[in-house]
């Protein structure tokens, strides 16, 4: 998908004391009320008030809004959701805006709103206005708003949901037709799932018409404050077809749990967002508590990235830094996990202020999620002799990664068994069954989660063959070491993560970290004295002094790990392809058609491939592994979900095939 800057709303109070946009020349709602249009309209027309809600006694329920607003008709679900005692356990929201408020605008117009605590919550949460998906959690987490910054155009085919009410909401269809075209329809239909439910204020004859050549069944019901007619449908298609085997899948109906192999971030942080969504999980590792391998450094980053293009790496890692920082910023706060998410600074030698100014406004990032500091601001910031300018990010920085996959880990409730190793997987009638070096049967559920980093394709080697090793993808072991030195007078004192030719954070209990080494095709594990000269000079270099003031060698000390990188540097995130099936199928030709390891009874899925970037990435990764499991509105735009898919590299290598036999 290819993004485009958000331009914010432009609001302003008209006449008749109601907000107006001064770029489509509408108002944001009739003169009615907003609550009470979105209560009559929505709530309504989707029958979802009175003596017989539509989520009464569901586990998860999702709604999907075609115009976002000032977030009236989500404040207005969000209160009758809450009072309804039949509500649904979970409720999805799901909301595109093309030029969404400012913070500051949405507070300004909803300072008077009839529900003040939940207007206050929504002020408080809202995203800087950068492009994709934002996850925004409410309600301990059992109320997902996931907010959409992009035309509905472009946003809407990259949504992947099993919709259960659709808010056909925005500006009137002469303001803005393209929302309205009958090609959204068959969009809307895509998504919907059986007898879903659409409600809009509009009786457009158009609309109805598309609404019905896509499947909808429409009736006409009483408007609004003197409105005659509106909308109301149900998606009721003479044929549906099922999901593809790697596409969104409907939440099993066998027993929600999971094995989940590995407790470093990637295992933790899996658990964590599978118990969110209901699933009860046991987490199994070689050693004896979490992150204690590659995920046991003292600290790390975790930040986002600028690219010129906003491809797969730079979008990724710019949803995964904001949602690592809403989930951070509790246990921060409560001193459950420490570092500081107080800003982060990349060095950027290739480019002066006036070139970093061009990139910066082309990409129209807002500066709340990054900016560029020249030399003497940079250097301000971090407290370092900087030879050069860089890209500011104010809610990255440094974390403690044991700390994070702990604090995971206990939140999810999952039962940890340790010092333990999976020898061997087999697939059984009710999912599948973990033994160890000795044959013994360790632990069973329907779904098996390979979160074990380089372990994973050993495993599947000894359980299902070197195919399903093929399935998985490459992955490279890349060592890397860190080291640190006794901080005292005179060394360098960072004021916040830095990072360029290497990198530095603020003295962590006394110590100063620097690294780290990148090295492909080594096994040593010992620490090794070359190394830390190599990380003493980068450190040396970042800070513009000599060597000799960051300490001795002798005096180092120091971690060795490896980290599991795929060729394209992305993670891989997903069900397992199955390439047995695939052989004989001659249209394969995209991710989600590829058959899986997945079916009624039981599901094998992989997380692996963070690299150095699992602080950043862990959270939204898992949180996509969780969609793929439990069947709930994926949290990333379709085509990056395909960019991180182990079916990539199959699908490679069968178009690689293909052409060589042409």
């Amino acid at each position: 998908m290819k993004t485009a800057p958000v331009v914010a709303a432009s609001v302003e109070i008209g006449a008749d004391g109601l907000p107006w946009s001064a770029g489509f020349g509408d108002r944001y709602h009739a003169a009615g009320g907003a609550l009470a249009q979105a209560r009559h309209v929505f709530l309504g027309g989707n029958r979802l008030l009175g003596p017989a809600p539509r989520w009464a006694g569901r586990a998860d329920f999702t709604l999907l809004e075609t115009g976002f607003g000032l977030g009236h008709n989500f404040l207005a679900t969000w209160d009758a959701w809450r009072r309804d005692p039949r509500r649904s356990t979970r409720l999805h929201f799901v909301s595109i805006d093309k030029h969404p408020p400012t913070r500051a605008d949405l507070q300004r117009l909803l300072a008077d709103s009839e529900l003040p605590e939940l207007a206050r919550q929504l002020v408080a949460a809202w995203p800087p206005l950068t492009p994709g998906l934002h996850l925004l959690d409410f309600e301990g987490g059992a109320l997902r708003l996931m907010l959409g910054f992009g035309d509905v155009e472009a946003l809407l085919p990259e949504v992947l949901a099993r919709v259960d009410a659709f808010y056909l909401d925005g500006f009137a269809p002469a303001r803005n037709p393209a929302m309205w075209e009958p090609r959204m329809m068959e969009r809307l239909a895509r998504l919907a799932a059986p007898g879903a439910t659409v409600a809009t204020w509009s009786a457009a004859h158009r609309l109805r018409k598309g609404l019905a050549a896509a499947g909808f069944r429409v009736e006409s019901a009483p408007g609004f404050a003197g409105k005659q007619e509106m909308t109301v449908a149900e998606y009721a298609p003479h044929f549906q077809s099922p999901p593809p085997p790697g596409g969104l899948l409907p939440a099993p109906s066998h027993e929600h749990a999971a094995l989940v192999i590995g407790a470093g971030l990637a295992g933790c942080a899996t658990a964590a967002a599978l118990a969110r969504i209901g699933w009860h999980c046991t987490v199994l590792d070689a050693l004896s508590a979490p992150a204690r391998s590659t995920s046991g450094n003292a600290a790390g980053l975790m930040h986002a990235t600028l690219h010129a293009d906003d491809g797969p790496h730079a979008r990724l890692l710019r949803a995964g830094a904001l949602r690592m920082a809403r989930a951070m910023a509790p246990l921060l706060a409560s001193g459950e996990v420490h570092g500081a998410l107080d800003g982060f600074l990349r060095l950027e030698p290739r480019l002066d202020d006036a070139g970093a100014a061009g990139l910066l406004g082309a990409s129209g990032l807002p500066v709340e999620f990054v900016r560029w500091l020249g030399r003497y601001a940079a250097s301000a910031r971090s407290g370092l002799a900087l030879a050069t300018g860089g890209w500011y990010y104010p809610e990255g920085g440094w974390l403690a990664p044991g700390e994070v996959a702990a604090a995971w880990l206990r939140a999810s409730g999952a039962r940890f068994i340790g010092d333990l190793q999976v020898a061997r997987l087999a697939p059984t009638t009710e999912g599948w069954t973990a033994f160890d070096a000795d044959g013994a049967a360790i632990a069973s559920a329907p779904v098996v989660v390979l979160a074990n980093a380089l372990a994973a394709a050993p495993l599947l080697r000894h359980s299902l063959g070197d195919a399903a090793v093929t399935a998985l993808g490459p992955l490279a072991a890349v060592r890397g070491q860190v080291s640190a030195w006794r901080w005292q007078a005179g060394m360098p004192n960072p004021r916040c993560a830095v990072s360029g030719a290497g990198y530095t954070l603020p003295p962590l209990d006394g110590w100063l970290w620097a690294g780290a080494t990148s090295q492909h095709h080594d096994a040593a594990t010992e620490l090794r004295a070359a190394d830390h000269v190599y990380n003493r000079d980068r450190l040396a270099q970042l800070a513009g002094i000599g060597a000799e003031s960051v300490g001795t060698i002798d005096a180092a000390i120091g971690r060795v790990g490896w980290r599991a990188v795929a060729p394209d540097r992305l993670p891989m995130v997903g069900a397992l392809p199955d390439l047995a099936a695939l052989a004989p199928l001659t249209r394969a030709d995209a991710a989600r058609l590829v058959p899986r390891w997945r079916d009624e009874a039981r599901g094998l899925y992989v997380f692996t491939g963070l690299g150095s970037r699992g602080l950043t990435t862990a959270a939204i990764g898992a949180e996509l592994l969780a969609s793929w499991i439990g069947g709930v509105p994926c949290p990333l735009e379709a085509d990056l979900r395909d960019a991180l898919d182990p079916a990539r590299f199959a699908l490679r290598a069968r178009r690689l095939s293909q052409e060589l036999s042409a």
